[in-house]
């Protein structure tokens, strides 16, 4: 995602286990990002039978996450997580979410290049940037899964 390319391979091998983890980070968020892509800014806001998150909230949520384990667990800024983070109102549209979650790649990656995998989490003792970068994957992939479901349901298209 970074390289602004939602259309992937799987991640390579590499003996360097940052450049690992950002590369399985980065090709989940791309598996977000193709779910959201050639959607309608309707669909891109719509709950599939009231229940599910809209593709735009998944989006919005996963900039909120990298923002909160990031600037705020690993350099101990300020943290906010509202319920409005899942369901953002039509102002939000496609491209400025998609945009912000490009922004924040650039960013969480920036900071992740820049610290040890081994520095401590400001936030939560304990923990170590390289658990809060699995954490990340982990949130990601669900959430991948999540926006694949939503997707299927708005007009039966199934991830790559």
């Amino acid at each position: 995602m970074t390289g602004k390319d939602t259309n992937f391979e799987l991640p390579s091998d590499s003996a360097d286990e940052r450049e690992a983890l950002l590369q399985w980070l980065d090709y989940l968020r791309g598996a977000v990002l193709r779910n959201i892509r050639d959607v309608s800014e309707e669909d891109a806001h719509r709950r599939p039978d009231g229940r599910l998150l809209p593709l735009a909230g998944i989006v919005n949520h996963l900039v909120g996450v990298e923002r909160r384990w990031i600037d705020g667990g690993m350099l101990g800024g300020p943290v906010y997580r509202g319920e409005e983070e899942f369901f953002p109102g039509p102002e939000l549209s496609v491209q400025s979410v998609t945009a912000a979650y490009g922004d924040r790649a650039l960013a969480t990656d920036r900071i992740v290049r820049s610290l040890p995998l081994d520095a401590p989490c400001a936030r939560r003792e304990g923990t170590t940037l390289r658990w809060v970068l699995l954490h990340l994957i982990n949130e990601t992939a669900r959430h991948a899964g999540h926006a694949d479901a939503v997707r299927e349901l708005l007009d039966g298209a199934t991830g790559e």
